[in-house]
């Protein structure tokens, strides 16, 4: 009775080369959806780095806006850290505003360009004292 046991045992011991190639298919998948998954999260991760460093550029471009006495219109161009950037003052045209009003708004907008060409675009107003005619 030992020996059909043993034939027994031997026959189901183990996995056959069916079974071994299908798990490796299933992990060679598994690891190609996980690289996938961490590719593209790295992708994203550098696209918002690449975006903040712009934004960042922005807001140092606009903190560096002069004060309202030494304000002047036209553009100013510089380059911060690979950060080419230009900045246009203009006088804002608004119906209804006075010849009078002591006050006139500047419309101030700021352009920065990164290195791989992304761009991004701030817009804010500045009032001034008017200017006696």
């Amino acid at each position: 009775m030992a020996a059909p046991d043993l034939r027994l045992r031997r026959r189901t011991a183990g996995f056959t080369l069916i079974e071994v190639l299908v798990a490796l298919a299933v992990v060679a998948a598994s690891l190609g959806a996980i690289a996938m998954v961490a590719g593209s999260s790295l992708r994203g991760t550098r696209i918002l780095e690449r975006r903040v460093a712009l934004l960042q550029t922005a807001r140092a471009v606009e903190t560096g806006i002069p004060s309202r006495d030494l304000i002047q219109i036209g553009r100013t161009e510089g380059e911060i850290a690979g950060h080419r950037w230009q900045m246009d003052v203009q006088p804002m045209t608004l119906a209804g505003l006075p010849d009078t009003a002591p006050w006139t708004p500047l419309d101030i907008r700021i352009r920065v360009r990164g290195p791989g060409g992304e761009m991004v675009a701030l817009e804010t107003v500045r009032l001034v004292r008017s200017r006696p005619q």
